[in-house]
């Protein structure tokens, strides 16, 4: 799903984007696809595979007023977080919202040292979007929260 979907939109509009010389093809991809994590690889695996996709796209658009590019999120709080941790402190019965700050403060490998919201993913995401980022093609971004590789 992580790629394919993206592989099968792609096909489908990016014809018509070079056609129309316009266009934006955005992944969102993951930190976990250049730092995979030992405990999640099929999902690491498939964050790479797209930002593999996104760089082949993007040397389509040579030239023209389309572009490609990948944002690679950190911890997010997304809705399927959120419910996660509900429900795990549900089961523990704990506030939901002391659980999330246990669960960031564990976390020892982003300067953060908090989850990040999905607006904060969204204002890149709004930028790439745009006309304004006419000169970014090609590139992985990151809005991870400054995710560090080693425990500190």
């Amino acid at each position: 799903m992580n790629v394919m979907s993206g592989v099968v939109l792609s096909r489908h509009l990016l014809p018509r984007m070079l056609e129309s010389d316009w266009g934006r093809i955005l992944f969102i991809s993951s930190e976990s696809g250049v730092n995979v994590p030992a405990d999640m690889v099929h999902y690491g695996a498939t964050k790479t595979a797209q930002l593999a996709v996104a760089n082949g796209l993007a040397k389509l658009t040579r030239g023209t007023g389309v572009t490609v590019n990948s944002v690679l999120g950190g911890p997010t709080y997304s809705d399927g977080v959120a419910q996660a941790v509900d429900r795990i402190a549900r089961g523990q019965g704990v506030p939901a919202g002391h659980l999330k700050a246990a669960i960031a403060a564990e976390n020892r490998t982003s300067l953060l040292e908090r989850f990040i919201e999905p607006s904060e993913i969204a204002a890149l995401v709004t930028y790439l979007a745009s006309p304004r980022s006419s000169a970014t093609n090609g590139a992985a971004l990151r809005a991870d929260g400054g995710v560090l590789t080693t425990v500190v």
